[in-house]
């Protein structure tokens, strides 16, 4: 392909609801921006059955639904979608260059959209049965799970959390941790372990998430004694961590420990021209709401940026 005719003011990586807010706000001031889709169009939030919190949806909204919403919008005024990936990037010159699967991009100003991926078990029947029991947000999915019970593995902040949130709708919330104490802080701990409907599994480990339509079981291993047990349950919630989509920038930007990429309040990055967006910079929130936010914020500073570049 060559980069004849890919010379783009703004290049967008990343089709969730950062790229997408990003991409929306560069092609209304007119700077005809590329968006690169990645592997997954639309982004987390695609694979979300229902999206309840995302504002302007009394109902709530298909999460693939208001991925294709976000789309629309974002060509309707003029931004080019490209189902392509970035595989390599050059951050050291500008025009900054970026390989992807077909050709090679230029681009005066990058916004990193790139979002994050949850961790996987990696056990079967996990792959099998998202959507239909497995799921790695109790925000978006709890309310599916109502009089019914679920099972949450992790120990962290957020496994906490998304506990204490799922007790609103489940009859029981099973903790199965595989260690015997919790990394989330004390007054999550308290929170949770004087909560009625929370039990905690310790020492175990999830071997498989057995069920055919949808979920009906928890294979737990007892990682001290090697005893194997089925635990009923209708859901399980996996959060033992996110890792940011950020391989192809480490040693190009700066980053924290776990990798999300650092910017400042106005989405800059450690180089200039190159602003970041949504959960590839966000270990905070990961909110469809706070993602489009940092996307439409990355795109008015990169505008800002080119503007102030050409006098």
């Amino acid at each position: 392909m060559g980069t004849n005719g890919n010379h783009v003011k703004m290049l967008i990586l990343g089709s969730g609801p950062a790229g997408f807010s990003a991409a929306l706000y560069a092609a209304r001031a007119e700077l005809a921006p590329v968006v690169l889709t990645g592997s997954q169009l639309g982004g987390q939030a695609a694979l979300t059955y229902t999206i309840e919190n995302y504002p302007g949806f009394p109902e709530g909204v298909g999460g693939a639904q208001l991925g294709e919403l976000f789309q629309k919008q974002a060509e309707h005024f003029g931004t080019r979608v490209e189902f392509d990936t970035a595989n390599k990037v050059d951050l050291s010159v500008r025009p900054f260059k970026v390989q992807t699967d077909a050709g090679e991009y230029e681009a005066d100003t990058l916004i990193v959209a790139t979002g994050a991926s949850p961790v996987h078990l990696d056990v079967p029947g996990e792959d099998t049965l998202v959507g239909r029991g497995v799921s790695y947000c109790a925000t978006c999915d709890g309310a599916f799970f109502k009089d019914k019970r679920v099972v949450v593995v992790g120990g962290g902040d957020s496994a906490l959390e998304e506990a204490l949130f799922l007790t609103r709708y489940a009859t029981s919330v099973t903790i199965v941790h595989r260690r015997d104490e919790l990394r989330a802080g004390a007054i999550l701990q308290k929170r949770a372990k004087d909560h009625p409907k929370i039990k905690f599994t310790w020492n175990t480990v999830v071997t498989e998430i057995l069920g055919t339509d949808k979920m009906e079981a928890a294979r737990l291993k007892n990682t001290q004694t090697g005893e194997e047990t089925t635990l009923a349950a209708e859901g399980i919630f996996i959060f033992v961590g996110h890792t940011p989509n950020t391989q192809i920038f480490e040693g190009q930007l700066k980053m924290d420990s776990h990798n999300y990429i650092e910017t400042n309040l106005l989405m800059e990055t450690s180089v200039p021209g190159v602003f970041a967006a949504g959960e590839a910079a966000d270990p905070h929130f990961r909110q469809v709401v706070t993602s489009a936010g940092m996307g439409a914020a990355a795109a008015i500073q990169a505008t800002r940026f080119l503007e102030a570049e050409s006098g």
